[in-house]
């Protein structure tokens, strides 16, 4: 996919205060660590992630995707009679129906001329929210758009350990398959973006692979409502099996942009853990020193990661205007999605 007339006017992002540490976690997991014979320290040693954080019980992924939206759109300097799409694009929602979109349109005070929808992809779902919302762009469709998320953790940690320690027949594959779904955090992001004004931000194109025969890697509730944990995943096949779709994926966005991999300046990922970061870098043999970790103490935002991210390396100084810079994201199905901006 090529873009030659979207740039991106902003991104933003907003985090709670609340944080929680690997080691509360695993202490309220003690019965099932000395059944097994586990040591506290052993989430934090497999993962990287110190620390997550939650919002305060109750909170709507709505209230915290508004937040961000609204530092975006004042970065962005883009009038909110002007965004013509709004896509609420997080794994968390405040229901079913309607579309969480429709709450923090309402909250934004956006027009109602504006389309507005929800779009899941599990930690996929905001890089396929800016490529329709381009796409749009591109073809005349409307002038600007807007991509935001809301991803809360608090239920999916809450709800694995309570479930984890309520069973009695609680296997060590059961707590292995769980590990995963405690290391997600809370947080937000939200993009804005428009047809090129400025001349700087541009959103080059990028490249999109699936690998469906992977589906069974990571699974959340069943929708016929069977019992089970909340999300079970094989973490060490989700590794090689995502690594080797990035490659493949990576060489068609080289290939796409015309570009190379020194041509890269920075890189933004979609933050899983440090065993996957180290060996995402090694296998596209990029310099990790091109990235801006963040895991060790935010974990696994879920769709919020990947623009997370690029937002706080803006805020760091990691990137900066003349980068160009590769969006390298990837989700549970498996589906992958790069993106290139000439920033």
């Amino acid at each position: 996919m090529r873009f030659h007339e979207v740039e991106i006017a902003a991104f933003a992002h907003a985090l709670p205060d609340e944080v929680v540490t690997s080691e509360e976690l695993e202490t309220r997991l003690a019965p099932l660590y000395d059944r097994f014979r586990l040591r506290v320290g052993r989430l934090e040693l497999m993962s990287g992630i110190r620390e997550r954080r939650f919002w305060p019980a109750g909170t709507r992924p709505s209230e915290a995707a508004a937040a961000a939206g609204r530092i975006a759109l004042e970065r962005s300097g883009v009038p909110r009679d002007s965004i013509g799409c709004l896509v609420h694009a997080s794994v968390s929602r405040d229901f079913l129906e309607p579309a969480t979109a429709t709450v923090v349109h309402h909250a934004l005070g956006l027009a109602d001329a504006c389309t507005v929808f929800d779009l899941s992809n599990a930690c996929l779902g905001v890089a396929n929210a800016m490529v329709i919302v381009a796409g749009m762009i591109e073809r005349g469709e409307i002038e600007a758009g807007m991509v935001v998320a809301g991803e809360d953790a608090r239920p999916l940690v809450e709800r694995t350990i309570e479930e984890l320690l309520a069973r009695a027949g609680t296997t060590r594959e059961d707590l292995k398959r769980a590990f995963a779904s405690l290391t997600i955090g809370s947080g937000a992001a939200a993009v804005v973006l428009r047809r090129s004004v400025a001349g700087r931000g541009r959103l080059l194109g990028g490249a999109v692979l699936a690998a469906t025969r992977h589906n069974d890697l990571c699974q959340g509730d069943r929708a016929d409502g069977s019992d089970g944990l909340l999300m079970s995943t094989d973490s060490e096949a989700m590794l090689q099996a995502g690594n080797a779709l990035a490659a493949r994926t990576f060489q068609l966005l080289c290939a796409e942009l015309e570009g190379s991999r020194a041509s890269i300046d920075r890189v933004v990922t979609h933050q899983v853990g440090v065993a996957h970061r180290r060996l995402l870098f090694e296998t596209l043999e990029l310099d990790p020193a091109l990235d801006f970790p963040t895991v060790e103490t935010l974990g696994n935002v879920g769709s919020v990661s990947l623009p997370l991210c690029f937002s706080m390396a803006l805020e760091a100084g990691h990137v900066r205007r003349g980068h160009t810079v590769a969006m390298l994201g990837i989700g549970s199905g498996l589906n992958c999605l790069m993106l290139g901006v000439d920033w």
